[in-house]
C-alpha cells in the first residue's frame, strides 16, 4: 500500500510518467515560513512527499518566503523539523528568495516586452478600479520610463508601498485574477534569509511559478483556494518559459485538492496566533493546539498522521472532517504499541482490615487480543487508591463498582467489599474494605460474583503523576459559529488532575506511551516531566461513548 491512496492526482500522475511527459516525478512542498504547521498541512506534507516515494521520484522543501515582514528562521527551522518528525526527508531544502535576482531579469524581460508596468495607486484605488473592471491611468507608460521606475524600486527610492509592478494582461478579465496582477512591491524590511539586498519582494502568484519552473518540478500541487490563481501561474509560464534562464520544456502544471479541516479547533494562521499571543494557550507547542508541535507534544505519533491522511483521502470535495474520526485514528495507533498500567485521577484512599504487609503480583501488559507476552510486577498493599468515581454511597440503578453492599474486583489483585465509609465536612475521605481471601486473580470457580472490576495502585508504592487532560479546544463543531470563535473556547479544554499510577512506568523509556486502563491513553510529558515530578498528557480518551462499569 503507498503512502498516498488511489486518487485523482495519482492518476494525472500515472499518466504523466506513462506518457513519458516527464522523465520523472518532481513534487515540492512549499510552506511559507511565517508560522508553525498544523495538521492541514499535513495533507500537503504527506501528499507531496509520498507521490515522490510512491513513484521513485523526488520532493523538495522549499521556503515560500517573499514577505519579510512575517517569516522567521525560528519558523523555517520548525518547519524542516516538523516535516522531518513527520517521517519524511527532503531531497533538498530550498528557498524561494535564493531565485530572487532570477526573479528581477524575468521581470525586466516582461517590462521590455510590454507585459509589466510600474503603477503609482495606492492599494484602496487600485482595489476599487480593479472591481469595477477599470485600467490603472498608469497602465500605458513607456518600457522606457517602466524600466526607469523599476530599477529605482530595485535602488529603494521610494517608500514602503507607494509603487507596485504589474502584468499587463486585461483590466475586465472575467477571472478576478487576471485584472492585471501585481507582481511585486516594495517593501523596506530585512529577509530573515537574504538579509538586506533587496526592498523589491515578488508575489506569491508571480513568485510561485517561477519557483517551480527553476527547480523542475513536475506537479505543482495547492489546496482549491488557489484554483483561479492556476490561471495566473500559467501566463507567468507561458510568457516566460525559454527566457531569462528558464527551459522551454517541460513545465510544471497546477492542479488543487482539498484541503483538511478539523471539527473543534482552527487552523487559520492567523487565529492561531492570536490564540498563542492572548495567552489562552501556553505556547505553539501547546497540546490543545493542533499544530504538529503541540500534537507531538501531546503524545500522538507520526504515524497516526500520515494514516489519518492516508484515510481520508485526497479528493476536491471540501468537508470538514470529524475530530472523532482523528481521535479514533490515534487510539488505532496507540492500540498495539501502549502497554497496560494502571494509575489513579482522583485518587480515594481505601484501607483493607483484614490485610497486613504487601505482596507483588504479576500482571501483563497486554491482553490477549493484542497478541504479546509481558508482564511487571504489581505491589499491593493494606493502603490503596482508587478513583473516586468508582464509589458512591447511593449508587444509581445499575451500578457496576464500589458500594455498601456491594464487591467490585481489583483490577489483577482481589475482590473487596466495603465495610466503613470515613467523612469529614459531607465528603468522603477513607474507605474501610475487607479483601475476600482466595480471590487473587479472575477465578470463576471461587463462587465470588463481583459487580464489576475497578483499577487501583498501592498507596505505599504508587508514583505521584500530575495529569494533564487535554480534550477539545472549543466547544462547538464550527468554532466560528456565533462570531468571534473566542467565545467558544472550551473552558475545560485541560484538566489538570493530582494522581497517582503504579511504580513499573519508572523503569520505562520515557517516550513510552501507555494506556492507563480505564482512562485513555497517556504519555510523560517531554517538556515538563522528570524523576521525581512526573506529568502525564493524556493522548486520546477511550473510544467516544465509553464509560467505566
Amino acid at each position: 500500500m503507498g503512502l498516498v491512496p488511489p486518487c485523482f492526482i495519482t492518476e494525472i500522475v500515472e499518466r504523466d510518467l506513462r506518457e513519458g511527459h516527464y522523465p520523472r516525478l518532481l513534487t515540492r512542498f512549499p510552506p511559507e515560513p511565517n508560522g508553525y504547521l498544523h495538521i492541514g498541512h499535513a495533507r500537503s506534507i504527506v501528499l507531496n512527499f509520498g507521490l515522490a516515494l510512491d513513484y521513485g521520484g523526488e520532493c523538495n522543501l522549499r521556503y515560500d518566503d517573499t514577505n519579510p515582514e512575517t517569516e522567521k528562521e525560528e519558523y523555517a527551522r520548525a518547519i524542516e523539523e516538523d516535516v522531518r518528525w513527520l517521517g519524511f526527508t527532503p531531497d533538498r531544502v530550498l528557498y524561494a528568495s535564493d531565485y530572487f535576482e532570477t526573479m528581477y531579469r524575468c521581470a525586466l524581460v516582461l517590462i521590455q516586452e510590454g507585459k509589466a508596468y510600474v503603477d503609482d495607486l495606492s492599494e484602496e484605488e487600485m482595489s476599487e478600479l480593479r472591481a469595477q473592471g477599470k485600467p490603472s491611468p498608469y497602465r500605458d507608460r513607456s518600457v522606457e520610463e517602466n524600466l526607469e521606475l523599476f530599477e529605482r524600486m530595485r535602488q529603494g527610492e521610494f517608500p514602503t508601498g507607494s509603487r507596485v509592478l504589474r502584468a499587463k494582461i486585461q483590466p475586465d478579465h472575467p477571472n478576478f485574477k487576471l485584472r492585471d496582477p501585481v507582481l511585486y512591491r516594495i517593501v523596506h524590511a530585512p529577509h530573515y534569509h537574504a538579509g538586506n539586498r533587496w526592498v523589491i519582494y515578488p508575489m506569491y502568484d508571480y513568485a510561485h511559478p517561477l519557483e517551480d519552473f527553476i527547480e523542475g518540478v513536475t506537479h505543482s500541487l495547492c489546496t482549491l483556494e488557489f484554483e483561479n490563481n492556476r490561471a495566473v501561474y500559467d501566463w507567468v509560464i507561458e510568457n516566460l518559459k525559454g527566457k531569462c534562464g528558464l527551459p522551454l520544456s517541460p513545465r510544471p502544471y497546477q492542479y488543487e485538492f482539498a484541503r483538511l479541516d478539523l471539527t473543534y479547533t482552527v487552523l487559520s494562521k492567523r487565529k492561531l496566533i492570536r490564540l498563542v499571543e492572548g495567552g489562552y494557550v501556553s505556547g505553539w507547542d501547546d497540546p490543545r493546539l493542533p499544530t504538529l508541535r503541540a500534537l507531538r507534544r501531546r503524545g500522538v505519533r507520526p504515524e497516526a498522521i500520515r494514516e489519518f491522511v492516508r484515510r481520508t483521502g485526497i479528493s476536491r470535495h471540501e468537508a470538514r472532517i470529524e475530530m472523532e474520526l482523528f481521535e479514533e485514528v490515534v487510539r488505532d495507533d496507540l492500540n498495539p504499541i501502549a502497554p497496560r498500567v494502571l494509575g489513579v485521577l482522583e485518587p480515594l484512599r481505601v484501607v483493607l482490615t483484614n490485610y497486613q504487609g504487601e505482596e507483588w503480583l504479576e500482571a501483563p501488559y497486554w491482553p490477549r487480543d493484542i497478541g504479546k507476552e509481558g508482564a511487571r510486577p504489581l505491589p499491593f498493599s493494606q493502603e490503596l487508591y482508587i478513583e473516586r468515581s468508582d464509589f458512591s454511597l447511593n449508587p444509581p440503578k445499575g451500578w457496576k463498582r464500589l458500594a455498601p453492599g456491594q464487591r467490585v474486583r481489583l483490577r489483577h489483585a482481589y475482590v473487596i467489599e466495603l465495610e466503613d465509609v470515613v467523612e469529614e465536612g459531607g465528603e468522603v475521605k477513607l474507605l474501610k474494605a475487607r479483601m475476600v481471601p482466595g480471590t487473587l486473580g479472575a477465578n470463576p470457580e471461587d463462587g465470588i460474583k463481583p459487580k464489576g472490576v475497578i483499577h487501583w495502585v498501592s498507596a505505599r508504592h504508587a508514583l505521584p503523576v500530575e495529569y494533564r487532560l487535554y480534550n477539545r479546544l472549543f466547544l462547538t463543531q464550527d468554532p466560528e459559529e456565533g462570531g468571534d470563535f473566542l467565545k467558544n473556547l472550551n473552558p475545560l479544554a485541560l484538566e489538570v488532575k493530582k494522581g497517582f499510577v503504579e511504580p513499573s512506568v519508572a523503569q520505562d523509556p520515557p517516550e513510552t506511551r501507555y494506556q492507563l486502563e480505564r482512562l485513555g491513553y497517556f504519555w510523560q510529558d517531554p517538556g515538563d516531566s522528570r524523576p521525581g515530578r512526573l506529568v502525564m498528557n493524556r493522548i486520546v480518551p477511550l473510544k467516544e461513548g465509553y464509560r467505566p462499569q
